[in-house]
């Protein structure tokens, strides 16, 4: 598999970094199964789409001096602060300016001089090869309160594992007190460094919901996205409201079938790097592809998702004739022509992209390109996408604000973005 990054600058800037291990995922997948080496993975392609700016809309920094940004979450209860996820293992308070006010509403078109990070939050001491590290966190529905929150690791030491944990942490001590960690809710062991997932989400429903990979190397040597008795390649919801780790909710899909984990909520997946919940409560997750396809999921409960019998819509094992009773189709899918590997992002709220209301923003990590889909009421069917432009950033993660604005991560440049009009 050849990998093209958009122009060399962007290639020197993540070497000089010390990023392009991570971002050259297929080159690390084929040095474990055999294929193409990540120098002549670097060779240029005619299929690099040139770097262009949208005619309507631009990312606009408003924090700077990050390393590795993977995961951005605004504190409830705050309107302007967040915590920034930085990969290597710090999680960093930042205060962001005020957004700008909307199109007529009078005021200064910038969204002001960009913040820089504020204090620790905490540090975990964590894997960080290929795609380790400190990966997703999420607030407890009823943060304000228990002042509680979840995370995503690799942990330094022992075995080569993802483990969610549990912490608490008020920010009113920003800057006084580290977040402490309580327990330890889940060990799931990882056979490779790669296809970890990594995020976490409460969905509407209270309970937690966590990405799983397929596990890595490539191509699913183990099967593991349709073996139902894995807990890679899946989707997962638990609910940490329990003294004891955690607890199965009575409703998910597969409790009380002989052999099955039921921890399950869909599987099949391949790397769900961030998903979110749309605001009728959907789940929506961006897939990263093997070979040829990135995609963009509605995955309803029990839903099997088609990996490693399938990549986005196509046969994958096998190439022609493969078996797809039962499968959902993803709503958005792209090839090797728009990019690389895809970032999951969020429906946007708010009001200074009217026209953008209602639709999920999603991007590409190694060409830019962005894209805006007008979800379909059903799952099944093909989402309306219209490409918002290709930007000279490494999209690693996106985030809404309090007001529905939406957020971005260049994990290149160390930057937080506002996603703004032209």
């Amino acid at each position: 598999m050849r990998l093209s990054i958009n122009g060399w600058a962007t290639v020197a800037t993540l070497v000089v970094l010390g990023l392009a291990g991570w971002v050259i995922r297929r080159p690390i997948e084929e040095a474990m199964g055999g294929g193409s080496t990540a120098s002549s993975a670097l060779a240029p392609s005619s299929t690099t789409p040139s770097l262009t700016t949208s005619a309507r809309v631009r990312f606009e920094p408003v924090a700077t001096g990050f390393a590795g940004p993977v995961d951005l979450q605004f504190i409830p209860g705050t309107a302007h602060d967040a915590i920034v996820l930085e990969k290597g293992g710090r999680a960093r308070l930042v205060t962001l300016p005020a957004a700008a006010p909307a199109p007529g509403a009078g005021g200064a078109a910038s969204v002001g001089a960009p913040a820089s990070p504020g204090a620790d939050v905490f540090t975990v001491e964590v894997e960080v090869e290929s795609e380790l590290g400190l990966l997703g966190l999420a607030f407890h529905p009823r943060y304000t309160e228990n002042g509680l929150f979840y995370t995503n690791t690799n942990p330094k030491g022992g075995k080569l594992r993802t483990t969610i944990s549990e912490w608490s942490w008020r920010a009113d001590t920003a800057g006084k007190q580290l977040a402490t960690p309580k327990r330890v809710l889940l060990e799931i062991e990882q056979p490779f460094k790669n296809h970890d997932g990594g995020d976490v989400e409460f969905g509407p429903d209270g309970y937690l919901y966590i990405g799983m990979g397929d596990g890595g190397s490539r191509e699913d040597p183990h099967g593991n996205g349709q073996n139902m008795s894995s807990l890679l390649g899946k989707m997962l919801r638990i609910d940490i409201n329990s003294a004891d780790g955690y607890a199965i909710p009575k409703d998910n899909p597969f409790v009380g079938k002989p052999g099955v984990k039921p921890e399950i909520w869909a599987y099949g997946v391949r790397n769900p790097w961030r998903f979110t919940f749309d605001p009728r409560g959907r789940l929506i997750a961006a897939d990263v592809g093997q070979d040829s396809w990135e995609e963009v999921d509605i995955i309803p409960v029990g839903a099997n998702m088609g990996w490693n019998v399938r990549e986005a819509t196509h046969c994958f094992k096998p190439k022609q004739g493969c078996a797809t009773s039962g499968m959902v189709d993803p709503i958005f899918e792209y090839g090797r022509e728009a990019g690389q590997s895809i970032t999951g992002g969020e429906v946007y709220l708010g009001e200074r992209l009217p026209w953008l209301r209602g639709r999920y923003i999603v991007g590409d990590f190694v060409t830019g390109r962005v894209w805006a889909l007008e979800l379909p009421e059903n799952p099944a069917q093909p989402a309306k996408a219209e490409e918002l432009g290709v930007f000279p950033h490494a999209f690693s993660g996106f985030a809404r604000g309090p007001s529905g604005e939406l957020y971005a991560l260049d994990f290149a440049r160390g930057l937080v973005l506002q996603l703004v009009p032209v």
